[in-house]
């Protein structure tokens, strides 16, 4: 190396901040790293202030504990980050966290951050992963009350298939809610079924229920002389009509095959299967005609032949 060379250094990374996120301002009082070490490419910024070692992956779950332990301490994890932190995933990494702050709290304004002043009742929260945050059955009632219809019964279905909330529970507690959004609750957890296994299965037997057509059976299982058929994910068992969504996952290999061994053995024990793709929920008019038509062949098949002559 010729003298006078520059040598080039790797940023200092002290190893009790590898781990998780950090005050910048902390660790700069306690000598830990500089304000221009802080800028280096060593480390990544969550919130003002807040920061965490590039190696560790960022999830909306380490954000909203960061958020809600190091950001504004005491503040409450809420809305979809609460779902979030309770095994529900209803919020991608990048989005912004919810958190909820007692009424006489000054309000706060930073980026990526959902901050909502209100009372919460002590029985509704609990500690979660680190953090404060509404309990699954608070969580449920508080989307419930807040997103839109469709996207409220969604949310609401995915909490309940958690197995974390039982829906009659739910029902009876938004019975006696009061205040903002209460009417809007009650409705969303009379819709709301909890065995539908995804968002878009929720959003089909929402659009059926609209069409006015009999409220079909989540996920039913199909059985012919005591033996498994098929699990459907919605049916109509007195008339043996069932409504398939079918989603990309369905274009994995191998998957075709085994999807038409499963039409088979549907078909075979007497059942009707009307498939509904992403396509089809844009056109509801032409997919509640196909569904109905459905229906209204089944009756006509359960009646049976005419009698007499």
């Amino acid at each position: 190396m010729r003298h006078g060379a520059a040598v080039s250094r790797p940023p200092s990374q002290p190893s009790r901040l590898t781990t998780g996120p950090f005050r910048g301002t902390t660790a700069v009082a306690r000598g830990l790293l500089t304000a221009d070490q802080l800028r280096s490419s060593a480390w990544r910024r969550l919130f003002r202030d807040v920061y965490l070692h590039r190696d560790v992956p960022v999830t909306h779950e380490l954000r909203a504990v960061a958020a809600a332990g190091l950001l504004l301490p005491g503040a409450v994890v809420s809305g979809r980050s609460a779902a979030v932190l309770w095994g529900v995933e209803l919020a991608g990494a990048g989005d912004d966290v919810e958190l909820t702050v007692p009424p006489g709290r000054h309000p706060v304004r930073v980026g990526g951050l959902r901050v909502r002043r209100a009372s919460l009742a002590r029985d509704d929260v609990e500690r979660r992963r680190g953090a404060l945050a509404t309990t699954p059955e608070a969580t449920a009632l508080d989307l419930a009350r807040r997103l839109g219809a469709d996207d409220a019964v969604v949310a609401v279905d995915r909490v309940l298939a958690s197995r974390l909330v039982d829906l009659e529970d739910l029902r009876v507690r938004a019975v006696r809610c009061t205040g903002r959004g209460s009417a809007r609750a009650r409705a969303v957890c009379a819709l709301a079924d909890g065995r539908s296994e995804s968002p878009q299965e929720t959003r089909l037997r929402l659009l059926l229920l609209r069409a006015g057509l009999p409220a079909p059976v989540p996920q039913f299982t199909v059985r012919a002389g005591g033996r498994f058929v098929a699990r459907v994910d919605l049916a109509w068992p007195a008339l043996r009509v069932a409504v398939e969504y079918d989603g990309r996952w369905h274009a994995e290999a191998g998957r075709f095959a085994r999807d038409r061994r499963r039409l088979n053995r549907l078909q075979e024990a007497g059942w009707r299967v009307v498939f509904v793709t992403a396509e089809d929920l844009f056109r509801p008019l032409e997919l509640t005609a196909r569904v109905d038509r459905a229906l209204a062949d089944a009756r006509v098949r359960s009646s049976g032949p005419p009698t007499g002559g």
